[in-house]
C-alpha cells in the first residue's frame, strides 16, 4: 500500500513573508514529483539524469515557478501583511 502523501502541508497555502512562500513552493513542486513516482529508489536513480540535462532542470524551475505564483496570489501578494 502507498504512503499517503499531504499535498498542502498544514493545509494551507498562508504564508507569512514572500520568502516562506518559496520554500512553500519548492516543498509543493517536491510533492508532486514524490506522488508521480513514490519509488524513492527510482527517484534516486533518476536524479543524476536530470541533474545534468538543462531542460529538466529548467521545467524544474518553472514548476517551483508556478507553485509560488499560486502560494503568492493566495497570500494576495502579502499586501495585507504587516
Amino acid at each position: 500500500m502507498s504512503e499517503q502523501v499531504t499535498l498542502v502541508p498544514g493545509n494551507s497555502l498562508i504564508t507569512n513573508t514572500p520568502e516562506e512562500g518559496r520554500a512553500l513552493a519548492i516543498k509543493i513542486s517536491r510533492l508532486i514529483i514524490k506522488v508521480t513516482q513514490p519509488d524513492a529508489l527510482v527517484r534516486e536513480k533518476l536524479r543524476p539524469v536530470y541533474a545534468a540535462d538543462a531542460a529538466m532542470l529548467i521545467a524544474i524551475g518553472q514548476t517551483v515557478a508556478l507553485e509560488f505564483a499560486t502560494i503568492a496570489a493566495a497570500n494576495d501578494y502579502w499586501k495585507n501583511r504587516s
